[in-house]
C-alpha cells in the first residue's frame, strides 16, 4: 500500500498530465484551447488593447475573449496593465512565461498552415469513404 501511495505522490509531483488528478490539466486545457492559442499567438507581436485583440482573433465573442484573457492572466501567461485614464485603457501582453509558451504554440499553428492542404484532402477522402449521412 505504501509503495502505491509513493508512486501516486511521485506522479502528482511530477505533473503527470496523463493522470486525471493532475493539477496542471485544467491549466493545460485552458491554455491550449483554440481561442487561447490564437490570443497568445496574437500577443507575440506585442501588447494589444482589448479591441485590437477582438479584431485580430476573428470569430471570438467579447465575452469569450474576456474569459480567456482572465484565464491566461490567472495562469501567469498574460499581463493586464490598466492605464489610469477615463475610461481606463487596458493593455494585454505576454509575460515571460507566456512568451515561453508562445513559441511552441505558434509552431503548432504554422504546422497547420504548412499541412492544411493535406489535412483537408484527408478529411475529404475519409468523408467520401463513409457514404451518405444517416438520418
Amino acid at each position: 500500500m505504501e509503495t502505491q501511495q509513493v508512486a501516486t505522490a511521485a506522479r502528482l509531483l511530477a505533473h503527470d498530465t496523463f493522470d486525471k488528478k493532475c493539477a496542471l490539466r485544467p491549466i493545460m486545457d485552458q491554455t491550449t484551447s483554440r481561442w487561447a492559442t490564437l490570443i497568445i499567438s496574437a500577443l507575440v507581436a506585442g501588447p494589444h488593447r482589448f479591441a485590437q485583440l477582438h479584431q485580430r482573433v476573428g470569430g471570438i465573442s467579447q465575452k469569450m475573449l474576456s474569459q480567456n484573457l482572465k484565464a491566461l492572466a490567472r495562469a501567469g501567461l498574460v499581463d493586464r496593465q490598466v492605464a489610469p485614464t477615463n475610461p481606463p485603457q487596458v493593455t494585454y501582453s505576454l509575460t515571460d512565461l507566456g512568451t515561453g509558451l508562445a513559441g511552441p504554440l505558434t509552431e503548432l499553428i504554422q504546422w497547420f498552415g504548412r499541412h492544411g492542404g493535406e489535412l483537408l484532402a484527408a478529411q475529404e477522402h475519409y468523408d467520401s469513404q463513409q457514404g451518405p449521412p444517416r438520418g
